[in-house]
C-alpha cells in the first residue's frame, strides 16, 4: 500500500500513533475503544513504572515536573503543580484527535491516567474537564491526589 502524496506526515512518534489510532477508530468504530484503552493504558503503566524507578519520591508534584519536561510551551499551559493537584491546559492535542470524539480521547488518555497512577502508587485520579477531541477550544485536564 503506497502513501498518498497529499497525506500529512507526522511530526513525531505521538502524532504517528494518533494517526494509527484514528484510522483504527474510523475503520472499527467505537467497538475498538476498549482495545485502544487497554493497550495505551499498559503503555502508560510501563512508562509510569519506569519513571518511578528513577525518582527519589513518588509525589504528584515530582511526577508532574518530569512529565512536563517534554511539553511545548506554545501549546501547553501548566496551570498548577503541587502534591495535591496537577492542572494543565492545551490548545493542541498531541495525538491529533481534534474534533473526533470525547470517548476516543478518554480511551487514548488511558496512557496518561495509568502513567500517573503507576508513578504515584495509585494515588492519582485523572479528570478530563474539556477536550479538543469533543470540539472544545482547549484540552483541560486535572490530576488529583486521591484522599
Amino acid at each position: 500500500m503506497s502513501r498518498k502524496t497529499t497525506d500529512p506526515l507526522p511530526k513525531n512518534a505521538t502524532e504517528a500513533q494518533g494517526l494509527l489510532i484514528k484510522a483504527f477508530h474510523e475503520k472499527c468504530g467505537d467497538e475498538i475503544l476498549p482495545v485502544i484503552e487497554s493497550i495505551l493504558g499498559r503503555q502508560g503503566r510501563a512508562l509510569g513504572l519506569k519513571v518511578k524507578r528513577k525518582l527519589l519520591d513518588c509525589h504528584l508534584s515530582t511526577i508532574a515536573a518530569v512529565f512536563t519536561k517534554n511539553f511545548d510551551p506554545t501549546t501547553v499551559n501548566v496551570v498548577s503543580i503541587s502534591d495535591e493537584k496537577f492542572h494543565i491546559q492545551g490548545t493542541k492535542c498531541p495525538f491529533g484527535l481534534e474534533n473526533t470524539s470525547r470517548q476516543l480521547c478518554e480511551a487514548v488518555m488511558a496512557i496518561d491516567r495509568e502513567y500517573f497512577s503507576a508513578a504515584t502508587d495509585g494515588k492519582t485520579t485523572l479528570d478530563i474537564i474539556k477536550t479538543r477531541a469533543a470540539g472544545d477550544p482547549i484540552c483541560d485536564t486535572l490530576y488529583t491526589k486521591n484522599a
